[in-house]
Parts: structure tokens; C-alpha cells; sequence
């Protein structure tokens, strides 16, 4: 059964956390796509991820790459998983994937900042919900420690 996870972001940009979100994942054997909302997300953050820390990288491409099937991590702004990943991480307020079924792990990163973005997840939390899914509600602490809440 497909589990949602909400990761409330308040004042963490995603850059600092989706990396780390990604290390547990590759770490777990893990294939992730990291859907976002705009081509110039994906570039933004396909440069990021090679540099985001100096002592190491996360392997990863783009929906635009022939290799793109061979991806730990691929990067795409469409409802597409060529790289038959597991986890799909939702960022940016792309949108829910037609066939959620088919990923163990859907993770949604929303700005608790954002009152469209707040109110989208909740929409999508009862809608999860309403499917029976398997949903969790994340908020880091002020130890930057994240938390389940619900």
C-alpha cells in the first residue's frame, strides 16, 4: 500500500532538505523521482545536487537524458517513472501522479509559509485519506529534527 508522507517546511528551504531525504532513500536502495513544477526547477536543481555538499554528490538525471531508466534519482517535471523508482517525491506543488499505486512512497514537501500551498496539501491529505492510504504529517522541531505530528 502506498504511504504519503507531508513534510511541512518552515523557514527550510527545499534545497536543504531534499538532499537529505534523497541520501536515506539511496541509501535504502531506493529509486526516487523528484517531480517538480517547472523545466527551470529541474535545471536549478540538477546543478544543485551535484554541488550541494564538497565532500560528496547524489547521483541523479533528468527526464531529458537517454539514460534517464538507469537513475537512482531522476528529476522531471511529468507523470512519467521511467526509472521504475518506488519513491516519488512531490516538491514545488507538482502535481499528484495519475497512478499513485504504483510507488511505495509518495512524498509531498510543502512551505507552511505558502497559504496555497498549505491549503493544496491539505486537499491532498484528504484525498489520500479518502483512498485509504497509509498518510503521516512531518514538522521539524526547533532543533531542525523532524517530527511526526499526525
Amino acid at each position: 500500500m502506498t504511504e504519503f508522507l507531508f513534510y511541512h517546511l518552515q523557514g527550510q528551504p527545499v534545497e536543504r532538505v531534499l538532499p537529505v531525504l534523497l541520501e536515506k532513500s539511496i541509501a535504502r536502495g531506493w529509486r526516487v523521482v523528484v517531480h517538480t513544477s517547472s523545466e527551470e526547477r529541474v535545471d536549478a536543481l540538477d546543478a544543485y545536487l551535484w554541488t550541494f555538499r564538497e565532500d560528496s554528490f547524489l547521483p541523479h538525471g533528468t527526464f531529458r537524458e537517454p539514460t534517464a531508466a538507469g537513475q537512482p534519482v531522476l528529476l522531471t517535471v511529468k507523470d512519467h517513472n521511467p526509472n521504475a523508482a518506488k519513491v516519488r517525491l512531490l516538491i514545488d506543488q507538482a502535481p499528484l501522479p495519475d497512478d499513485v499505486d504504483q510507488y511505495d512512497r509518495v512524498i509531498l514537501l510543502f512551505d507552511g509559509g505558502d497559504e496555497e500551498a498549505v491549503a493544496e496539501a491539505r486537499d491532498r491529505w484528504q484525498i489520500a485519506k479518502s483512498r485509504g492510504f497509509a498518510v503521516t504529517y512531518w514538522q521539524a522541531d526547533q532543533g531542525d529534527r523532524w517530527q511526526r505530528r499526525a
